[in-house]
């Protein structure tokens, strides 16, 4: 049997195996169904640092207040925004006595921006839980009841949810679902939930997580200098004992992360490295995967005309063979991708640009990598911060 048939068999196998693996990581076991509002229950303070978040202030804020729990406050940390912020704020404020205002103080030497914000905000707040959210996200009404049930429910002392991610633009359809894949790959939901493991990570659009449980493992203070906050703070959550939980939240919170190729770029070179700076082998995994997958959307269309040229040329079944396993590649990679399309609530259709959406992860991946190794360091939200000193 000719060598190339035997290469385009062995990879055929591999490609399907990794394929099916790839995609079997992502599923929630626990989720956060609706329930009926309590009559009474524990104080929440529902914490939103805004930097320059005028475009979403106003939607996230309203849909904060509709919450159906009784009993809970709403503090905005508006972190010297330079747009319109403040001034919706104060708008809704004044006739909304659940909605406190902060003006936050000049960014500390050694803080990064969002702890220094959240630390603030959790110094005012008066819940016996605090529910950190981002202003890019949206929480259904009955949102706060169910994550409060949900997490009696699991024993929770840090509940976090994966949120719904609102896609409108081409670039989001094409490259987001390929990062969440690569997410629940690197941070597997059953290894985060099992209390046996030291996997963890937190969604920092949603985190609920009890005021002695938070002053315990002290706070965002103790976070001061880390940009990748939420995973930081899961990690103290789980390994100092704590019951950390992560599920499926979908029907309770959307989030509208990035709404252009320049932010998603901006705000995933930020977040990969540093992410996965304290897990070096994950890093090099995922460096290493990247690159493949750029070279595998380079090699794919390739691999099935080196086929019908072989065959074009006499090959024979075998050339007809070599195409037949190429083409069983692109099927089961269009099948596990438009599934995942569907699930995040695009067109199936969005699996055809994997290729393309491969390509830009990867990019992403090595330049997050090249800004921190090479010292540029990371900007964010019109701050640069230097990696010697903030990681």
């Amino acid at each position: 049997m000719p060598i190339a048939l035997i290469v385009s068999t062995l990879i055929c196998a591999a490609a399907l195996l990794i394929i099916h693996w790839l995609h079997s990581q992502a599923w929630l076991e626990i989720a956060t169904p609706p329930v009926k509002p309590p009559v009474a229950g524990a104080m929440v303070s529902i914490i939103v640092p805004a930097r320059n978040e005028e475009k979403n202030i106003r939607r996230c804020v309203q849909a904060l207040l509709a919450q159906d729990y009784p009993a809970f406050e709403v503090l905005v940390l508006d972190d010297r925004s330079s747009d319109g912020t403040a001034s919706i704020l104060a708008e809704i404020s004044a006739h909304e006595p659940r909605l406190v205002v902060l003006a936050g103080s000049e960014l500390p030497a050694g803080w990064a921006g969002k702890p220094h914000a959240l630390y603030q905000a959790a110094e005012a707040a008066s819940g016996d839980w605090l529910l950190f959210i981002d202003a890019d996200t949206f929480l259904m009404p009955n949102a706060l009841s169910a994550s409060l049930s949900s997490a009696d429910a699991q024993g929770a002392d840090l509940y976090t949810v994966m949120t719904e991610q609102i896609l409108d633009s081409f670039w989001e359809k094409t490259i987001m679902p390929l990062v969440m894949t690569a997410l629940s790959v690197g941070f597997s939901p059953a290894r985060v939930n099992d209390p046996t493991t030291r996997d963890a990570i937190a969604n920092g659009q949603y985190i609920l997580i009890k005021r002695s449980v938070y002053d315990a493992i002290g706070g965002h203070k103790k976070l001061h200098n880390l940009i990748v906050e939420d995973k930081a703070i899961s990690e103290q959550v789980k390994w100092n004992g704590y019951r950390l939980i992560v599920a499926d939240g979908r029907g309770v919170a959307k989030t509208r992360m990035y709404t252009s190729l320049a932010q998603m770029w901006e705000g995933w070179t930020k977040n990969i490295y540093l992410g996965l700076s304290d897990r070096p082998g994950l890093l090099l995994l995922g460096v290493f995967g990247a690159f493949l997958a750029s070279m595998a959307a380079l090699f794919m269309p390739v691999w099935p005309l080196l086929g019908l040229t072989w065959y074009a040329r006499g090959g024979g079944w075998m050339a007809q063979a070599i195409v037949a396993e190429a083409l069983l590649v692109w099927a089961s990679i269009l099948y596990h991708r438009a599934h995942a399309a569907e699930l995040i609530g695009i067109s199936r259709w969005y699996a055809v640009t994997t290729p393309l959406g491969a390509g830009v992860f990867a990019a992403m991946m090595f330049t997050s990598a090249w800004k921190v190794l090479s010292g540029q360091g990371v900007t964010w939200k019109g701050r640069t911060y230097d990696p010697k000193v903030i990681r």
